[in-house]
């Protein structure tokens, strides 16, 4: 199941049923979990913990040293979950601080020349289209796509459920549920059709379009003073709205109207 071009450091770990083909190179202080594989020239590096199942297509960067200017050298850390695919020239880059990491959870998506930056966390059932970035500090939530030459600034959040457009240019929050689009980006409404395909209940969709209305579209009110007004409305009551509404509460950065 090793190519006898691959080359495989001696402190690294294979679990069982892992294939790795021509010319890939497994650094030291790698773990590749059963069941995963690697095609031809992948790069793994780093102190980089691969779960079950994953797999790699040419060319793809796995563990790299950060490019975060603020490395002062010393070991980081990456780990990436079970039953991802990444496609060919995907960069996935380790955390820039010992005590740090960048993390990518399960049954993620990344199409070809996708990256993701130092310390992003990247939770589960995420597909970045071809060419989507996001640069360090960013978290995405479940079920988001991000589509072809998407760009997300630092220390931005996108929400669970959203997605975002393509080339769109990401600078603040995007709250779950919302589509989001442009240059800079503006939410443009919730996600309808994504909701429906994953089972969300007519109630819940028409409870977060109320909200929308109600917090998004009056852009020249103060967003907090709407949000305190939106907490007596019925439709604050639905749990997709209270996450909506926490989402936004809570952000740091500001987000996306």
């Amino acid at each position: 199941m090793i190519h006898p071009t691959a080359i495989i450091s001696e402190k690294s770990s294979l679990g069982k049923n892992v294939e790795i083909g021509p010319y890939c190179i497994i650094g030291d202080n790698v773990h590749i979990g059963d069941g995963c594989k690697l095609h031809s020239h992948v790069v793994i590096e780093g102190h980089s913990t691969i779960g079950k199942n994953n797999t790699f297509f040419p060319f793809s960067a796995i563990g790299l040293k950060t490019q975060d200017l603020k490395y002062k050298g010393g070991p980081t850390y990456l780990k990436i979950g079970d039953n991802n695919i990444f496609r060919e020239n995907t960069t996935i880059h380790s955390s820039t601080f010992e005590d740090t990491v960048t993390s990518i959870g399960n049954d993620n998506y990344f199409l070809a020349y996708s990256h993701v930056a130092h310390e992003c966390k990247v939770h589960n059932n995420v597909i970045f289209s071809n060419n989507a970035t996001i640069a360090g500090h960013v978290e995405v939530f479940d079920h988001v796509i991000i589509s072809g030459f998407g760009g997300i600034h630092q220390f931005c959040k996108i929400g669970a459920h959203s997605i975002i457009g393509g080339c769109t240019k990401i600078v603040k929050d995007i709250p779950p549920f919302t589509m989001a689009d442009g240059n800079p980006a503006a939410i443009r409404g919730i996600n309808t059709v994504g909701l429906e395909r994953r089972g969300f209940a007519i109630g819940d969709i028409k409870a977060l379009r109320m909200a929308y209305r109600k917090l998004f579209l009056k852009k020249d009110q103060n967003l907090a003073v709407l949000l305190k007004q939106f907490t007596d409305h019925e439709a604050a009551e639905n749990p997709h709205v209270q996450e909506l509404l926490s989402f936004i509460s809570t952000t740091e950065r500001g987000v996306t109207r």
